[in-house]
């Protein structure tokens, strides 16, 4: 009979260290699954800020109104100042034309060159979003890959639509937060509903 019981204490035993065991690990993995997460969430975050500046950056120095007058402007004294030198040097005004068109197309050349170069900057961040966006795209949270989806698109957005990356990045954040917080276990919910059993009565 003392085999028994020692038999069946030991089994008991065995039984609460490999069940300890494995909530251990599952804990730890759990911990570890939402460090990820949250190391993913910040490096979308940063990458989707990084493309709007450089987008935006690009908007201010290239595309806007002030930059395609002063392009413009350039161009006029490029031609006037080539029309003016080719007639110092005796040429005819047909040359005198030409040689200030020649000084125009330059001048934009080159402006165009510049805009070009500085718009090939921003594939760096674009390949940033993009690596952060892929690992949580899979994420096995649905909210959470919908919400990557819908904020990668707005950060790609063309238009300046601050609103639509400000809506999209907040609610990629709740979904992230939804994500990261622990599930209770069925004892911790049959707890909560006692209390609020016992609160309203």
């Amino acid at each position: 009979m003392e085999k028994l019981i020692d038999l069946l204490v030991n089994a008991t035993v065995a039984f609460l260290a490999w069940r300890l065991a494995n909530l251990s690990r599952d804990r730890a993995d759990r911990e570890a699954e939402k460090a990820t997460l949250r190391a993913q969430a910040d490096a979308l975050t940063v990458a989707v800020i990084d493309l709007r500046q450089a987008a935006a950056t690009n908007r201010i120095l290239w595309e806007g109104p002030a930059e395609r007058g002063r392009s413009f402007l350039l161009a006029l004294l490029s031609y006037a100042g080539g029309v003016a030198r080719a007639q110092a040097l005796g040429a005819s005004d047909r040359l005198a034309l030409t040689a200030g068109l020649g000084n125009a197309a330059e001048t934009l050349a080159g402006d165009r060159r510049a805009s070009k170069e500085h718009i090939a900057t921003v594939r760096e961040p674009l390949l940033r979003l993009a690596t952060a966006a892929a690992p949580l795209l899979r994420h096995q949270d649905e909210n959470v890959a919908a919400a990557t989806n819908a904020l990668t698109a707005a950060a790609l957005a063309e238009a300046e639509d601050t609103t639509r990356v400000e809506t999209a990045l907040a609610a990629f954040e709740n979904a992230v937060r939804a994500a990261l917080e622990p599930t209770p276990s069925r004892w911790a919910r049959l707890r909560r509903r006692g209390r609020r059993a016992t609160t309203g009565a």
